[in-house]
């Protein structure tokens, strides 16, 4: 496989691409401080023991959470082991300091998760202050090499410390793996001095930067090549990894093209479609993804792919194309959490446990820890996988405020019926003889009607003059209803005059199968006849009716 790693820096941001065989499956973005990996000195706000829980000021916007079992390493190690089911009451009380970290950032409503329990991570060693043990990265995953590192690592330990062995120091002398737990141990060192020093809240001990972040977790040896757009940001690294891994500072190289390096490489193109609910795949299938409030959840269709066999084949291709798909999904949206996954049914049992091994093997790629539970009686895949930061359509998008985040808004028909409602209801308590309704113009032709028999009931009814001002930037839910006299009402709208000719832009708003389209000008509605066929342009028309609800016009040819 060719992987290679991408990095475009300016004043406002740092992001960076991976690549694999030219596919992009990883997207990283630094806009502010990184949250997860970060120690704070924090005190003590809340202590619950209903929850088992804690919350601690530790100087966010929100208060981190705190659970009991993470809590626990407050007390030292030898207490804390002594623990069988911390009880958060024992541990910590309110207005005490403890020293904490980060592990999930903070999401919407709910604070950042923190724990007691430091770990320190490096390129090829994990160091962890507060326990005393000695762990090989389960990747590692040849006999002897995974002896060897046990080996190394038990000499080097830090005594009453604890010293987890990355993937990454396979075949690394114990030269290198010393002298970056030395790097780890001064570290830990000025992380309490820092704390010592420091007032609560405070945060003590920064995660890395971005660039650091790459250097520490993504430049493995099967890396091809590392190219970054920044000259500054370039020496720095090369200089790095002289010192610290020679072998990989010949693949760091300078883009200095005058076409950006991810529009050289289409890389916007697809983060674009990485934030699309629909993914299509190379067969003609699709995925469904979707997040609620607990999970995800994604859903796999066949679509226009129908195969060349038999449906059962059909079905197994489109699913293992599938599980491709949603693992590098998995990384390239940094989903976290629960995931579930409604796979196309499949009546083989053979093809169901095929289908649950490639997705192990899938799993295996991503670099963040993931947990198949397995499927349920009703064909659902289950997974989980650790979330730390904000997934990347938090990082890049924020809550719709048209529809304030649900994604769906109420129909014209729906808002229309509504403003219908509210006009019989002020008709019924006022005694003027005209009433003005203000609304979006997909609203405005509901309520209209065909030829305007929606506003000629609605006075029938109410025995008021109804009249209707559009305003394209009215929420399509929102509408406006008052009373008034007809000639003070009248004031506030611009009526049309015939004869007149102004370019207009035609939308659908009597149906697809309509010979016209709808217009707006100067808050009226306009009939365009024989413009069913030009919606979307926008083309000079005259007016030749402006005496109903509806004015009508014509396209000049």
């Amino acid at each position: 496989m060719y992987k290679e790693i991408l990095i475009t820096r300016d004043e406002r941001e740092g992001r960076a691409a991976v690549l694999e065989d030219g596919v992009l499956s990883e997207f990283l973005i630094a806009r502010e401080e990184r949250q997860v990996g970060s120690v704070y000195k924090g005190r003590v706000a809340n202590v619950l023991p209903g929850m088992n829980a804690a919350f601690v000021d530790v100087g966010l916007e929100r208060n981190a959470f705190l659970c009991a079992d993470d809590a626990a390493a407050h007390l030292g190690d030898e207490a804390a082991a002594s623990l069988k089911k911390p009880d958060i009451r024992d541990i910590l009380k309110v207005n005490e300091e403890a020293l904490v970290q980060v592990v999930k950032e903070a999401v919407g409503t709910k604070g950042a998760r923190v724990t007691t329990y430091v770990t320190l991570p490096g390129r090829y060693l994990v160091l962890i202050p507060s326990a005393n043990y000695v762990g090989v990265s389960r990747r590692v995953e040849d006999d002897q090499e995974r002896v060897r590192l046990r080996a190394i690592a038990e000499k080097i330990q830090p005594e009453g410390m604890g010293v987890i062995v990355r993937t990454s120091s396979c075949g690394r002398p114990l030269e290198d793996l010393k002298r970056e737990l030395d790097f780890l141990v001064r570290s830990w060192q000025r992380i309490q001095r820092n704390a010592k020093r420091r007032k609560a809240p405070c945060i003590v001990h920064q995660e890395l930067a971005l660039i650091d972040k790459i250097l520490r977790d993504i430049l493995t040896p099967d890396v091809s090549r590392l190219i970054i757009d920044n000259a500054e940001e370039h020496a720095k690294i090369v200089e790095r990894l002289e010192s610290t891994a020679p072998t990989m500072a010949d693949k760091v190289f300078l883009y200095n093209d005058r076409l950006p390096l991810f529009e050289f490489h289409g890389i916007d193109q697809e983060i674009e479609k990485a934030l699309d609910r629909k993914v299509w795949l190379e067969s003609g299938g699709y995925l469904i993804i979707d997040r609620t409030e607990a999970l995800w959840v994604i859903d796999v269709n066949t679509g226009k792919y129908t195969g060349k066999t038999s449906l059962a084949d059909t079905i197994l291709k489109t699913n293992l194309e599938a599980v491709t798909e949603i693992c590098r999904q998995l990384r390239l949206r940094d989903i976290g959490g629960i995931i579930i996954i409604d796979f196309i049914d499949m009546e083989s049992a053979s093809d169901r446990r095929r289908l649950l091994s490639e997705l192990v093997e899938e799993l295996k790629k991503d670099r963040t820890r993931t947990h198949l539970v397995g499927m349920t009686e009703l064909g659902l895949v289950q997974l989980t996988r650790k979330r730390e930061g904000k997934d990347l359509d938090l990082v890049i998008r924020e809550e719709c405020p048209y529809c304030t985040g649900r994604g769906r808004i109420f129909s014209p028909g729906t808002v229309a019926l509504r403003a219908r409602r509210e006009i019989i209801r002020q008709a019924a308590d006022s005694k003027e003889e005209a009433m003005l309704v203000r609304l979006h113009p997909r609203v405005g032709i509901d309520l209209v009607g065909q030829d305007g028999e929606g506003v000629e009931a609605l006075e029938s009814q109410t025995g008021k003059i109804i009249m209707v001002a559009v305003d394209e930037d009215f929420h399509q839910e929102d509408y406006s209803v008052s009373t008034g006299r007809r000639k003070d009402l009248a004031r506030s709208l611009r009526p049309l005059s015939k004869g007149r000719r102004e370019r207009v832009y035609l939308e659908d708003g009597f149906g697809k199968d309509s010979r016209s389209a709808l217009a707006v000008l100067d808050g009226n509605l306009i009939e365009v006849t024989g413009a069913g066929d030009k919606i979307g342009e926008t083309l000079e028309v005259r007016v030749t009716d402006c005496e109903g609800v509806i004015a009508r016009a014509e396209i000049i040819r």
